[in-house]
């Protein structure tokens, strides 16, 4: 019986990627011993035919708290905002969960052993978005001398979901906390938190974002214990691109020592002549290699 689980979830414009992290996963021997589960938030019969030579189970994803059809507007897909807090719900059978975006695939399992570690006694595995090369943390409109208006990502978004402005000036330059990859026993206290403050940010707030916020809440609010992992276990593309390295062919960190790529996250998408590398994998982006080339490269997974 596996104990540990990766769990995913993609409608049918995002299940190229969502077939590609797959594709990343079990490519790797160590996978055998690790479920992977899917939430279907939209998928075609066809699609879920293909990945169900390839997957443990596939459920449908459901609005675990109930949205006011005016906020979903037919985006079903949004259930991965809420859907998410819920994963010992759909999938009871497991011990230690690792949630993974759609958008985002394995480059190097020694970071998957670390987030399934990091949940270890109930606590959140889990990466905050600042490091080395990060040049803003946190954007704000400078008004005149010493007066400025707040515009960091966890502040705007908590003040737009009313939880009230004590709670927004402790997140708001707390280091945000990306919810694309983190892990979670079965057992933890943090599910609980999550889905408590998730209720208050959907209430509040955009559908979008919002499990997002509720978790941050949950970290720098409730205190919940984490377990913060280095950046290379979530790398988000869209925030500092890696480079390569041609002598091993892997993608890693762009600064000294230049740590091997763990998770490569496309959150946001990367850009090229207003077309987004998610939805179209032909695009390629100019890399800079640790041997002093640039080379054109895609940041998908290629196996």
């Amino acid at each position: 019986m596996k104990k540990n689980v990766i769990v995913s979830l993609a409608d049918s414009n995002y299940f190229p990627l969502l077939d590609e992290l797959i594709n990343s996963i079990i490519r790797f021997n160590e996978s055998r011993k690790v479920a992977i589960c899917i939430l279907d938030a939209g998928l075609t019969k066809e699609q879920k035919e293909i990945l169900s030579q390839k997957v443990d189970e596939i459920k449908s994803a459901e609005w675990d708290i109930e949205v006011p059809d005016s906020k979903i507007k037919g985006r079903e897909w949004l259930k991965s905002q809420v859907s998410r807090a819920f994963l010992p719900k759909y999938f009871p059978s497991y011990e230690k969960y690792l949630w993974i975006d759609c958008d985002a695939w394995v480059n190097d399992w020694k970071t998957i052993e670390l987030y399934f570690k990091a949940c270890d006694d109930g606590k959140l595995g889990i990466t905050q978005t600042i490091g080395p090369g990060y040049k803003i943390t946190s954007k704000v409109n400078w008004v005149i001398g010493k007066l400025a208006i707040i515009k960091s990502q966890n502040f705007k978004h908590a003040v737009k979901s009313n939880i009230g402005y004590a709670k927004a000036r402790k997140l708001a330059f707390a280091p945000h906390i990306n919810i694309g990859v983190f892990s979670l026993v079965k057992n933890s206290t943090s599910w609980n938190s999550w889905q408590k403050n998730l209720e208050q940010t959907l209430k509040g707030g955009d559908i979008f974002g919002s499990e997002q916020l509720a978790m941050n809440m949950s970290v720098y609010i409730d205190d919940i214990e984490t377990e913060f992992l280095p950046l290379n276990c979530n790398w988000i593309t869209s925030n500092l691109l890696p480079k390569f390295d041609e002598e091993s062919s892997t993608f890693v960190e762009p600064y000294l020592p230049n740590y091997k790529i763990g998770i490569m996250h496309l959150a946001a998408g990367i850009w090229k002549d207003k077309k987004d590398m998610r939805l179209n994998k032909e695009i390629t982006i100019d890399i800079e290699t640790l041997q002093g080339n640039t080379l054109s490269k895609s940041l998908r997974f290629n196996s």
